[in-house]
This record gives C-alpha cells, sequence and structure tokens, in this order.
C-alpha cells in the first residue's frame, strides 16, 4: 500500500542487504499482484519476487495465464515455481507439509517476527497482526488441524499461539525460532517484520547477520 517510489526504494534495499527473495500478498486496498511483481523485479537486479496471494476474485483465469506467461518471459522465473508456501502457520505444519509434499517440491512457509524483547509489547503487535486471521475460518481450521481450540483463539489469540505464530525477542532468539522450520523440512523462510512499515526495512537488517545473510 505503499507509494511506487517507496516500494523500488524498499526492494533495493532488500536486495542488497542480501535476502533472496522478496514476498508480497494481494488484497482489496494493496497493488495488484502482477502488476506489483512488475514494478519489484524493475526496481531490483537480481532478487526472486513471488506473491503468495493473487486473488481469485481479482481476475478470471486466462488474465492470470496471460499475466505470469508475460512475467515469466520477460524476467524468466517461470520454470521454479513448484511448491507450497504456507502463511499463518507455526512450525509443526512445516513438519506436516514436508511429510505431505515428499522431497523434492520446494516448501516456503512465513513466519512473521517483532523485534522487541519486552513480552508484553512484543505480544500486542502479535496480536494486532493475528486477530484477522483468527476470524477467517481457512486459517483457524488450519490451526485446528494442529491441535489449537477456540479457547486458544479468544482475545485475538492466547500467549502460546502468539508465540507460536509470531517470533519475538533479540535477534538471536528470532533466528533461532526461524530456523526451526528449516530443521522441520522447509527449503526457505519468508521472514515478515511487524510494526510500523517504516521499520520493517530496520529489522531486516538487524535481522540478517544471524541469519547468515550478506549484503550483496
Amino acid at each position: 500500500m505503499q507509494p511506487a517510489a517507496v516500494e523500488r526504494d524498499f526492494a533495493a534495499r532488500v536486495e542488497g542487504l542480501g535476502f533472496g527473495a522478496l514476498w508480497f500478498g494481494e488484497a482489496p486496498p494493496t497493488n495488484e499482484a502482477f502488476t506489483h511483481a512488475a514494478l519489484l523485479l524493475g526496481a531490483t537486479r537480481r532478487i526472486t519476487v513471488a506473491t503468495g496471494i493473487a486473488s481469485i476474485w481479482a481476475r478470471d483465469a486466462a488474465a492470470s495465464v496471460a499475466a505470469a506467461a508475460t512475467l515469466g518471459d520477460a524476467f524468466s522465473a517461470r520454470d521454479r515455481t513448484a511448491g507450497a508456501h504456507p502463511y499463518f502457520v507455526p512450525v509443526e505444519h512445516t513438519v506436516r507439509a514436508r511429510a505431505a509434499l515428499g522431497p523434492r517440491p520446494l516448501l516456503a512457509p512465513e513466519h512473521a517476527f517483532v523485534l522487541d524483547d519486552d513480552a508484553d509489547r512484543a505480544r500486542a503487535v502479535g496480536r494486532q497482526y493475528a486477530k484477522a486471521y483468527l476470524r477467517r475460518t481457512n486459517y483457524t481450521n488450519n490451526l485446528r488441524d494442529l491441535g489449537d481450540t477456540d479457547e486458544d483463539f479468544a482475545d485475538d489469540g492466547r500467549d502460546r499461539l502468539i508465540d507460536a505464530l509470531v517470533a519475538w525477542g533479540d535477534v538471536e532468539t528470532i533466528a533461532r525460532k526461524l530456523r526451526a522450520h528449516l530443521d522441520a523440512g522447509a527449503d526457505h523462510v519468508c521472514v515478515q517484520p511487524l510494526g510500523p512499515i517504516e521499520t520493517a526495512a530496520d529489522q531486516l537488517a538487524a535481522l540478517a547477520p544471524a541469519l547468515g545473510v550478506s549484503s550483496a
């Protein structure tokens, strides 16, 4: 939901930090997915750009196929898209997803984080992020399959649930929680900094060394 100039600068900074991919979503108030991808690809040199969502309500199937083919021809990412990108899931889901997919497909779960070691502040940010998803049955049913209940969803998420879905603490603590997905079978983890948008790039810059990401 940022102006194009801000997005270009942010994408270039993320690439400069050494991250290998830049993920984005799509919802009614955000940029359209395929033109958004073109904007980010045009602002960077080599980083992979990936959308977690291209809404079925935003376009018909023919337009989706044509847009994907156009981007694939222009930026050559079309032959490396076989896999799964689970969203709003704990590490336990990654174990199940790898077992379901088998060893070959790419598994790239998303995991949010808050760079703050104050539990109350960090969990408050986590609940602000989680509350919209905890009102949607597709997300809560997924969590129920992992053993969560209505009690866990109450009050925008009890502590145990928020801690499973949002990594928080210092950089080493967060990196350890994110690496747990790799230990569980993920190939790649999409990390999502929470809080004011103005802090997102700084949070990623602080976290990068602990994740073994080196600047380009």
